[in-house]
This record gives structure tokens, C-alpha cells and sequence, in this order.
């Protein structure tokens, strides 16, 4: 049975305080700083370009390898970084971050516009400040938090009915990192012909605005760098925890046999995604589709693994909490970087993989479509058998979580941030990432338990 949060102003603050002070221990025995080293890399790279007559795909953090792996149009959208110093635009990207958390916690909430309170937010940051993919999204300087904003906001106006302006969100995130154009599949799969056609001419807009601002980087990356998998990691680093990561710390490079185990991903996510759509579900399909594209993405670092916070609003919003927060909790703990060293033998197989078992355990089996008959999502229309006025539409669908049966433990679950009922619960946690900033001049190194990257390839 799970524990009653305190209802005394002096209880909650008690709790509070101590799930601070065991944020901060644990925060700081599970390293993390990563020196927002991938933000380091958009600065020097659209500084170089811009203020030096360099080349956006040329450039180097000083003593690295490592570069630019962006499309185009991200450097071009990261041109306002061109008149800041460095530690502005550190500022400047956590308080982007900071806002897309919370357009992100709002857009997957339960639809009750009651405010937190203080309590309920304290909670929320305390559960924020543990899950790993979201820290390492801070901790790097990383876009994901951003992309996946633009993609829910999508997500939102499918399901309220208003799918005539959907579609702009996706195709940003998709001109800015190809993984989100899987969500132009989604709307393929769901018949949104229109939203579809909407996506792919933003994407293809903007790839176009970057192809005139600079054509020599443009046919560069399409032809070139895209290709070359090298300039972002090793596929068989612990920290690539994609279906390619699996099979790379198998020793297995057939590229034959990925794309089998890709197309059989793809196969099952179009299976649920339909059905979730032919519900009205579209935070599941939505879901569905962050779980499959990080499956199917050659290589997907630890940050990526944001795209999953859908998934915990869809488990909360099914009733459950356990199952939720039981998952949440591995992903708070970099289990994976046990295995930083050697992967091999059967521990390393499960226990590498781990982050990558639950997101194929979500894409099996995340509760999908069965969305009661008051509770559809997609249309203006409410439910008739409540006896008070209900808004017009969940922000995307329902998530439906009790508050009083949230605990530290169960809160833990709330990757997609739920206010509910009496009480406060609820956030898209953070996380604890796997390792400090190394002591060389390399961003990840054997010595300690660098967590994952984007923009640089780990060292070989």
C-alpha cells in the first residue's frame, strides 16, 4: 500500500527537505557535468563560421575530434549565437530548456488547470533533478528538450481537434535532427494527409532557407557527412542504446541483419500507432513513435531517450503508477555504464542494453487505444455522462493518475508531469548522468563514466 503524502505545511516542507538533501547526495555521487560540452561545439562551430570565414562542418573543439553533426538548417537556427559570448548563451540554452520542460510538463499534464502549488512543484523539480536522459540534456547543452516541445505541440492540435494547423511543429524538429521525421510517418499511418504535407514542406523549407544561406555546407552533409555515422560515435559505445548499439556490442556489423530488426520495429509501431489513432490516442501514438524512433535511429546517446517522457504520461494516464515508476527509476540510475568497460557475456548483453529493453518493452506494450468513449481525444466534443463542464479537449489525452496514491516512489514515474486532483505530483524528471567531464581533453573517456553524445563521436 502506498504511503499518504503529508497534508501539514510542516509535513511537506519535512519531505521536501529531505528528498532534497537525498537529490543532492545522490547528484553528487553519480557524476554528471558534463561542461555543456555539446553546446561548446554549436558555439565554436557557428562562431567560426560566422566570425572567422570557417566551415560549419570543419570545425573542432580545440585538443577533440569532434564537430558539427547537425543538418544545415540547425547551424542556421543557431546563428543567434553568433552575438553572444560563451556564457550567455549557456544561459541563454538553460532557460531554453527550462521553458520547453515546462511547455512539455504542461502539454503532457492531466487537463485540470489547477496550479501545483508550491508543494507539488518542489516535488516535480526534486524527481526533474533525477532522471538521466533529461540531466544529460541540460548538462550537454543539448536541443532535445526543444525538438520535442515543437513535436507535442503538434501532438496538442491533433488532438484538440485543430489538425489544420498541425504539422509545422514536426517538420522544424526534423530540418533541425533527422530522428522527429519518424513523426511524419505518424501522420502518414494516421491519415493526416494535410498536417503530412505541412511537416514535409517546413522540413523542406528550411533544409532550402539552409541550402541558400550556405550551399558548399548543404551538399556537404547530404552527401558526405550524413553517411559517415563515424563523426557521431561508435556504434558500440554503452552510451548508444538504439537496436545498432545492441548489435554492435554484439560484434555484429551485418548491415543486413539492422535493417531486418529496424523493419520489424517499424512493423510493430505501425500496428500500435494505428490502433491508438483509430482511438483518438494520440498521446500513445505520439509515444509509439518517440519509443520507435529511437529504436530504429543508428545511434541513440542516453539524451535522446527524452522522446520516452510520452510514454510515462500514457502508463500514469492507464493507472499505472508502479509499472511507471518502476521503469522511471532504472532510468534514474545510469545502470547502463556498469558495462562501460566490457559489455560482453550475458550480464553485458542485458545489462548494457538496458535502457534499450525498455523502450522496446514500452513499444510492445504500452497501453494504446483504449481511451474510453468520453475520453477520446481529436475532436471538440466532451464527455455527456460528467456532471460538470469539462474543457473542450485534453491538451493531448487524458492522463489520468491519482494523486493520493503518489508517493516519492511512484512520482518518480511522472516523466510526463502530472497535476492531478488534491495534489501535486508529477514532472518529467531528470536524471543523474554517468559521469564527470573527463580530466583529458577528450569529452568521454575510459577513465570515467561519460554519458552519452550527440555531437561527437566517444573516443575509439
Amino acid at each position: 500500500m502506498t504511503p499518504a503524502l503529508p497534508r501539514t505545511d510542516r509535513g511537506r516542507l519535512l519531505l521536501v527537505l529531505a528528498l532534497a538533501a537525498l537529490v543532492t547526495v545522490f547528484t553528487a555521487t553519480v557524476p554528471l557535468l558534463r561542461d555543456w560540452f555539446d553546446l561548446r561545439v554549436y558555439y565554436g562551430s557557428i562562431d567560426s563560421w560566422v566570425h572567422h570565414d570557417g566551415r560549419v562542418y570543419d570545425y573542432r573543439v580545440p585538443g577533440t575530434t569532434y564537430g558539427f553533426t547537425y543538418p544545415p538548417f540547425a547551424a542556421v537556427a543557431m546563428l543567434p549565437m553568433a552575438l553572444l559570448d560563451l556564457r550567455t548563451a549557456i544561459v541563454a540554452a538553460l532557460l531554453l530548456n527550462l521553458a520547453a520542460l515546462a511547455v512539455v510538463l504542461r502539454l503532457l499534464a492531466w487537463p485540470d488547470r489547477r496550479r501545483p502549488g508550491w508543494f507539488g512543484w518542489a516535488l516535480i523539480t526534486c524527481l526533474l533533478a533525477l532522471f538521466e536522459p533529461l540531466r544529460d540534456t541540460f548538462s550537454f547543452g543539448q536541443v532535445n528538450l526543444l525538438l520535442l516541445a515543437l513535436v507535442l505541440a503538434d501532438a496538442t492540435l491533433l488532438a484538440t481537434g485543430r489538425g489544420r494547423l498541425a504539422g509545422a511543429g514536426i517538420g522544424l524538429a526534423a530540418a533541425v535532427k533527422l530522428t522527429p521525421a519518424l513523426f511524419i510517418g505518424l501522420l502518414l499511418v494516421a491519415r493526416r494527409w494535410h498536417a503530412a504535407a505541412v511537416a514535409t514542406a517546413v522540413a523542406l523549407g528550411a533544409t532550402a532557407l539552409a541550402a541558400w544561406v550556405d550551399p558548399d555546407a548543404s551538399r556537404f552533409y547530404w552527401t558526405e557527412a550524413l553517411w559517415d555515422t563515424g563523426r557521431v560515435g561508435r556504434l558500440d559505445y554503452v552510451s548508444n542504446q538504439s537496436v545498432q548499439g545492441i548489435l554492435a556490442r554484439l560484434g555484429e556489423t551485418d548491415r543486413t541483419v539492422w535493417a531486418v530488426a529496424v523493419l520489424a520495429v517499424l512493423g510493430v509501431w505501425v500496428l500500435r500507432t494505428r490502433r491508438a489513432v483509430a482511438a483518438g490516442d494520440w498521446t500513445a501514438a505520439f509515444a509509439l513513435t518517440g519509443l520507435a524512433a529511437c529504436l530504429v535511429s543508428p545511434i541513440t546517446w542516453v539524451h535522446h531517450l527524452v522522446w520516452l517522457l510520452p510514454s510515462f504520461a500514457v502508463l500514469l494516464r492507464a493507472g499505472r503508477p508502479r509499472i511507471a515508476g518502476a521503469l522511471y527509476a532504472v532510468l534514474c540510475t545510469s545502470v547502463v555504464w556498469l558495462w562501460f568497460d566490457d559489455a560482453s557475456g550475458i550480464d553485458g548483453f542485458v545489462g548494457s542494453n538496458t535502457y534499450a529493453w525498455i523502450t522496446l518493452g514500452l513499444l510492445l506494450w504500452l497501453p494504446a487505444g483504449q481511451l474510453r468513449s468520453g475520453l477520446r481525444t481529436g475532436s471538440r466534443s466532451t464527455s455527456t455522462t460528467t456532471a460538470a463542464p469539462v474543457p473542450a479537449a485534453p491538451a493531448i489525452s487524458p492522463a489520468s493518475v491519482q494523486a493520493e496514491v503518489c508517493s516519492c516512489g511512484t512520482a518518480a514515474a511522472t516523466a510526463g508531469g502530472v497535476v492531478v486532483g488534491r495534489v501535486d505530483v508529477g514532472g518529467a524528471p531528470s536524471e543523474p548522468t554517468a559521469s564527470t567531464f573527463p580530466t583529458d581533453l577528450k569529452p568521454q573517456s575510459s577513465s570515467e563514466r561519460a554519458s552519452s553524445y550527440t555531437v561527437d563521436p566517444p573516443p575509439s
